[in-house]
């Protein structure tokens, strides 16, 4: 017997290994297993089949153990795996990595054993004592602890050294990384189960009122927890644990220490009942029918229509069934938001998952979508890949956002393309959520492809906000006061919402405090050095970033180029404008919120619950204030630069720039409909301005579509974009250039290349691109994937090419 095991490598193909006759019977698709790769590395993968075919050419190494006693991935996952791995053009190994818990993805850690004698005195030398004393005392190191206790430079020679006095022995073993969180756990003794006997125990404890604290404190904390942990006992009275230790000793509590889970939530006592408006009522009618012919559905629904009661209802409908769904969002921020609301609904059967979570909550979790204690899922694209049994609906909720695009690193896969084939393996049903969908979208709806849901009112009938596009030329006029970046009119509107004491959001789509230095003398920009890009100005750091390599430097007083030190700050994102909002309105409270101020685990979870405690006044964000945000005293969004929207070097500008806009509106008078939207803007004529002045998507679709159709643009192709990395520039062109020679052989399609990328230096890396548009033919898309693969072993296998870096794009929107 042979096994086909995946490795959390790029390895080109998936390995085989031979099945030891004693494992035989034990084995199945699924399962880790414990293989040799090389000399001594050590690896876990994952047994992706089971077979009779002995592979040709290659001597088979045996299998060396078994890791677990069931699969931790199920055959359907598998099957998904393989599909990405096949139409994305990645790695098996590389799915396996994305799609693993980090704390499940075992590999061989060298440990150095100290095997020394006593009794001899061995001499060394003065970087070797270090190693030493610490291997005497710990008598065991791995290679990474050996190399941060004496630094990478002395690395090699001391352990030389220490290999040629044989006083180490290396051992290879593979370690689970994952530990189950153990605490002490408080339970009633048996005797005061009854509640006769609890009362009479009240009764007995008056006299001690500490003590009654603690067990009223239990009693409360029993009925909402469950389970009733120590620490949350004592932090709920401020007791000590010698005051619990007293009643375990009375034979009143019992204290064991177990394993406890890392994820509980308070329990609900009865989940919410859903009300539907007559219009969601009809909607929803509409969207079973269309389920019933199509399994793909798109619910048009305006901004705050109150789509997520449909997506419950539906859901609800899905547990009904005995099946499993799933709840696609394209942001943390927005899970966070979402999750409150939907846990009054499902309680402990939902399951949220995200990249806040730590490695070993992450592995809970997959074990309990993996024995179905989660019904339901919430979470961005990393959610598809939880092993789940038995799938009744997924809902992709904003299914527009670029955010479902993963764009590094492989496999770079479209979360809501992957959910419709997920889907279709357990005959599932898909449900596409947005106010202003995807031209694809729209265009499969077109074409009969799609079910068509329309929901145009707002939930309970409340209006769509007033949109007023503003000449930004009246920044003129309050120049010289200081201000250069909020118009009179806006100013005067957020005056007008302060009075009333509602809340404001401001979008600029560029965080930092100004996007570029300028020398006003000769035209010196400060650039980083690792890439082709300029750097951005921090001011809360007080340093320059690069937003590309995270590169941090010192800010420039000077010109280095003409020595002058009339340097100015260009354009502006969030910091610049949370200081100038600040200046104006120096009695507001204002937040920021975008990637540098919510790096914390819970920095998104925190400002979303004080803006929903009113405690801020006004938001200043990028694009992560669009998604989905819904509070009720919002009244004025104000979008500070359209123009830097609309002028993006891109085929979808228009797209993505509607998108933005119209998302950001509706977080405007989402209760009351006195919302009012301000978009500052020079060039007024742009015709994207009036769409989203009217809501109109059906306009700009038509519009859009005749360009992409007349241009050859998705729908109607598909693009492959080849990426071309390298620090020697002539390298990468010359890799390009072989690329695109050979692809000139394919009859069908349009290439575009080579030629720089946008950002032609990264990381020290140049960076050359190939564009490749091919029709809507499946085949001959499998011939050019098929034809790509090739070409790059043969460019890969040229000498020098080695460290030349090829990837490939599928559909890079």
């Amino acid at each position: 017997m042979f096994a086909d095991i995946i490795l959390p490598l790029n390895l080109p193909q998936i390995l085989t290994y031979g099945v030891p006759h004693e494992m035989q019977e034990s084995l199945q698709p699924g399962m880790r297993v414990e293989v040799a790769l090389g000399k001594n590395k050590q690896y876990a993968g994952i047994i992706e089949r089971l077979h009779n075919e002995r592979p040709e050419g290659y001597q088979v190494k045996p299998i060396r153990g078994i890791i677990d006693d069931e699969p931790v991935v199920n055959e359907k996952q598998l099957q998904f795996w393989r599909w990405i791995a096949q139409y994305y053009m990645a790695a098996p190994g590389e799915v396996m990595q994305a799609a693993l818990p980090a704390h499940m993805k075992l590999m061989g850690e060298t440990r150095l054993e100290w095997v020394g004698d006593e009794s001899v005195v061995y001499e060394w030398s003065n970087e070797a004592w270090m190693a030493v004393d610490a291997l005497v005392m710990r008598k065991e190191l791995t290679i990474s602890e050996l190399r941060n206790t004496i630094g990478t430079r002395h690395f090699a020679s001391v352990l030389n050294e220490l290999l040629e006095q044989e006083v180490i022995q290396i051992n290879e073993t593979l370690e689970t990384v994952y530990r189950p969180r153990r605490e002490k756990v408080v339970a009633l003794a048996l005797a005061y189960k009854e509640e006769k006997a609890l009362m009479a125990l009240f009764d007995q404890l008056s006299r001690a009122p500490k003590q009654l604290e603690l067990l009223m404190a239990y009693t409360e904390l029993s009925i909402k927890m469950g389970v009733v942990k120590q620490n949350d006992l004592l932090d709920r009275t401020a007791a000590s644990a010698t005051q619990v230790k007293a009643l375990a000793d009375k034979g009143i509590f019992i204290i064991e220490e177990k394993n406890v889970d890392r994820l509980i939530y308070a329990s609900i006592k009865e989940a919410k009942e859903i009300v539907f408006t007559e219009a969601q009522q009809i909607a929803y009618k509409e969207l079973d029918k269309a389920l019933e012919e199509k399994n793909v559905a798109l619910l048009h629904g305006v901004t705050g229509s109150g789509k997520t009661l449909l997506y419950i209802h539906k859901i609800k409908e899905c547990i009904a069934a005995g099946k499993q769904a799933i709840l696609l969002l394209p942001e943390i921020g927005l899970t966070t938001q979402l999750v409150s609301r939907l846990h009054a609904y499902f309680g402990d059967i939902l399951g949220v998952y995200h990249s806040h979570f730590s490695n070993n909550e992450r592995v809970e979790i997959w074990e309990k979508v993996r024995k179905g204690t989660y019904k339901v899922v919430a979470g961005p694209r990393s959610a598809l890949w939880l092993p789940y049994n038995d799938i009744g609906v997924i809902i992709v909720d904003e299914e527009h956002d670029s955010s479902y695009k993963q764009k590094d690193p492989a496999p770079r896969f479209h979360a809501r393309d992957a959910a419709i084939y997920l889907a279709s393996l357990f005959d599932a049903k898909v449900i596409l959520g947005s106010a202003t969908p995807s031209v694809e979208s729209l265009f499969n709806v077109q074409h009969s492809k799609y079910g068509y849901i329309p929901l145009k009112d707002r939930y309970q009938g409340v209006e769509m906000p007033v949109i007023e596009v503003i000449n930004a030329k009246s920044l003129e006029t309050v120049r010289q006061l200081g201000v250069k970046l909020i118009t009179p009119e806006l100013q005067k509107a957020m005056l007008e919402a302060l009075q009333h004491k509602k809340q404001i959001i401001l979008f600029q789509n560029r965080r930092g405090y100004a996007p570029f230095q300028l020398c006003t003398v000769c035209g010196w920009v400060p650039q980083c050095k690792n890439c082709s890009v300029s750097l951005t100005y921090h001011k809360s750091t007080d340093k320059m970033h690069c937003h590309y390599c995270g590169l941090k430097a010192a800010v420039t007083q000077t010109c280095p180029q003409c020595g002058s030190n009339k340097l100015i700050s260009k354009s502006f994102g969030t910091e610049k404008i949370e200081e100038e909002v600040q200046q104006i309105f120096p009695d507001a409270r204002v937040a920021r919120m975008d990637v540098d101020s919510m790096r914390g685990k819970h920095s998104m979870s925190e400002l979303l619950d004080q803006l929903e405690k009113r405690k801020v006044d006004i938001l200043v964000g990028t694009q992560m204030v669009v998604k989905g945000l819904d509070f009720a005293s919002v009244s004025l969004v104000g979008i500070l630069s359209a123009d830097s929207l609309l002028s993006y070097p891109d085929f979808r500008v228009n797209e993505r720039a509607f998108q933005l806009m119209e998302q950001v509106s509706g977080r405007a008078g989402r209760v009351d409909g006195k919302g009012k939207v301000l978009i500052q803007s020079y060039n007024l004529q742009h015709p994207v301005l009036q769409w989203v002045k009217d809501h109109d998507v059906h306009s700009f679709y038509r519009q859009e579509i005749r360009y992409r159709e007349h241009f050859g643009y998705p729908p109607y192709s598909r693009i492959i974009k080849i990426i071309f990395k390298h620090q020697d520039e002539p390298k990468a062109i010359a890799a390009a250039t072989q690329m695109a020679e050979a692809l000139k052989t394919i009859e069908g399609i349009i290439l575009q290349g080579p030629a720089p990328a946008t950002v032609p230096r990264v990381r020290n890396l140049f960076i050359h691109e190939i564009w490749i548009k091919c029709p809507r033919d499946n085949k001959l898309l499998e011939t050019v994937k098929s034809f790509l693969k090739k070409e790059k072993a043969h460019i890969l296998s040229k000498k020098g090419n080695t460290n030349v870096q090829v990837i490939f794009d599928v559909d890079p929107f």
